[in-house]
């Protein structure tokens, strides 16, 4: 199974509680005003990596783990394998997505992840709600939904 990686980022505290291990997805049809990470909208962008290569670096770093990108669940088959391996790894899972649960909940295929996830910050970003206070998330129609 190969992943296009944007980046990883090992130590991070602003992709939610604690320190965390980021990984960057390539893709995202999005295309928010605004985003901070416009290129991550290139789905052919990046670097591939495989899943043990993912693992390799998530227990060598022993951090819970967030999910962001551009967007995972432009990859629901995919993210539901890694996010299911990082689950039985013991790391808690956070993943960031410009759907709505809404629309992830009625989504046979979008929702494949939900049942390895802890929390799901959904939601597009929204330049006139921008909100530099709020904690791991950038507008404020964004939600931090705990996923138990």
């Amino acid at each position: 199974m190969i992943f296009k990686i944007l980046d990883i980022i090992k130590g991070t505290t602003v992709d939610g509680p604690g320190f965390r291990t980021a990984i960057y997805f390539a893709g995202c049809r999005h295309q928010c005003p605004g985003c901070h990470n416009p290129q991550s909208w290139d789905f052919n962008a990046g670097t591939e990596m495989t899943l043990e290569e993912l693992m390799d670096i998530i227990e060598e770093e022993d951090f819970d783990v967030t999910l962001s990108g551009g967007d995972p669940l432009y990859h629901p088959e995919k993210i539901a394998v890694l996010a299911q391996r990082i689950k039985e790894a013991g790391y808690k899972v956070w993943l960031y997505t410009g759907f709505t649960i809404e629309e992830i909940q009625s989504s046979e295929k979008l929702s494949l992840p939900l049942p390895y996830l802890d929390a799901i910050v959904d939601g597009p970003y929204i330049e006139s709600l921008r909100d530099p206070d709020l904690p791991f998330r950038g507008s404020s129609n964004q939600r931090i939904i705990p996923m138990g």
